[in-house]
């Protein structure tokens, strides 16, 4: 490779180096003046490089160990009973929650706000607000807990009307397994993972705000043993799950008694299950609302949408937002029906309505002597047929016919089906009351 001079002006040209140069790297052929010196940087290396080796250029050796004292002697000198400089720590550590002025730096909330086709009318601060849980900001003003309160009424009145005007004769116990399979805490927390959101693992105010805030329970509070415990799981799964306290029973001590239709629909929850003990406002600012698990924040999230969309959009946005989001999922109401005895469910019905005594027919059968026989029945009540069913043996086949007679009357639907709610659009048409029935048959 042939050697090339560098002239005194290349300096101004290239850029200087940082560090310390490596003075066995000079070619001989290179000017050492000290004008081309002063272009060069002193700045200390940070690397400890070892004395360059005699390469038998005696001349180049001088230069190069002038150099280098010149160097160090330039260097600044750090007394070793200097204090070391004190680490700021990071403000937004000490908030529970992350602040308020984040929420338009978040990719993730920018993303979810157009995932969920939301108004631009709804601001993307409610939105950060929905997903910090109660459990990770004790402040009402920052958590979702006033929201998620204002969309779990709008969602159980939304879909307890849709039920009951699209199935006016459904059994009570029907209607609060459709009401959990709506709107239940398990169903919003699948709608939550739909929706691409993330849960954090622990909340603070240096995470995005694009993530769920809330603290979750603990592994012995989830019912996990310790590799020591030799006892039943299932046991110990009993014992550490809650206590629950139906705090609107007149007997909340008695929680073994026989909980029935009725006192289910006037004491209990939308989905007929007991009221939990909530905890006080006070208790909550003391600390004592600790953890939840992931279903119940994902579900308080969920709710706490539909509250932001009412306020911010109004009633008709809220119940598009239920349609689009709740109602268009597929539940196929008939597979939620448990019969004990369908036969004299079947006779008690048709006492109560004034029909004639209903009676099972054979109406075909085929291969009665062999391993595999079918039988077809009917069941009438008088010359009308209430139901059909078939079965390997003629208590089968009458038993499904019972069945299908039985869900035949509850599962009726009107041609047109009309809301309550309807009735808040503008110019919208008066309301016609619709059919409801007395109820199930009572045993």
């Amino acid at each position: 490779m042939k050697a090339f001079r560098l002239l005194r002006w290349s300096g101004s040209v290239l850029s200087p180096r940082t560090g310390q140069w490596r003075v066995h790297h000079f070619h001989p052929c290179a000017p050492r003046s000290s004008a081309s010196l002063r272009l060069r940087s002193t700045a200390p290396s940070l690397l400890y490089e070892p004395p360059a080796e005699n390469n038998g250029d005696q001349g180049v050796d001088e230069d190069a160990e002038g150099l280098t004292n010149t160097i160090r002697d330039d260097q600044p000198v750090i007394p070793e009973d200097m204090p070391e400089r004190p680490q700021q720590e990071n403000p937004l550590r000490a908030l529970p929650s992350p602040p308020v002025s984040k929420a338009k730096q978040s990719s993730k909330l920018a993303a979810l706000h157009a995932r969920l086709l939301l108004s631009s009318r709804l601001p993307i601060e409610t939105l950060a607000r929905c997903l910090v849980d109660a459990t990770a900001d004790s402040n009402l003003d920052f958590n979702n807990t006033s929201l998620s309160i204002l969309g779990r009424d709008l969602y159980s009145y939304y879909t307890s009307e849709s039920i009951l005007c699209r199935y006016p004769r459904l059994p009570t116990a029907v209607v609060f397994a459709a009401m959990s399979a709506y709107v239940g805490p398990r169903t919003l927390a699948q709608i939550t993972k739909e929706w691409g959101v993330e849960l954090v693992a622990e909340p603070g105010g240096e995470v995005d705000p694009g993530y769920l805030q809330c603290k979750r329970h603990d592994s012995m509070l989830l019912g996990r043993t310790s590799p020591a415990s030799d006892e039943d799981p299932a046991a110990t799964v009993r014992r550490w799950q809650p206590k629950i306290v139906g705090v609107n029973r007149p007997n909340p001590e008695q929680q073994t008694w026989r909980r029935g239709v009725s006192s289910m629909t006037v004491y209990d929850d939308e989905f007929g299950d007991l009221v939990p003990t909530r905890p006080s406002r006070s208790s909550r600012f003391k600390g004592e609302v600790t953890t939840t698990t992931v279903e119940d924040a994902c579900a308080r999230f969920v709710q706490a949408i539909m509250g932001a969309v009412y306020l911010h959009r109004g009633k008709q946005a809220a119940k598009m937002f239920f349609k689009e989001h709740i109602l268009s999922r597929h539940l196929d109401v008939g597979s939620m029906f448990d019969f004990k005895q369908p036969t004299r469910d079947l006779s008690r019905l048709c006492a109560r309505e004034g029909f004639e005594s209903p009676v099972a027919r054979i109406l075909s059968e085929t291969g009665r002597l062999s391993r595999h026989p079918v039988f077809v029945v009917g069941v009438f009540a008088g010359k009308e047929k209430l139901g059909e069913g078939s079965g390997s043996s003629l208590n089968e086949a009458r038993t499904r016919a019972a069945v299908g007679a039985l869900k035949g009357w509850y599962l009726y639907s009107p041609l047109e089906v009309r809301v309550p709610s309807d009735t808040e659009a503008p110019n919208a048409r008066p309301w016609k009351p619709v059919l409801v029935d007395i109820g199930e048959v009572i045993v």
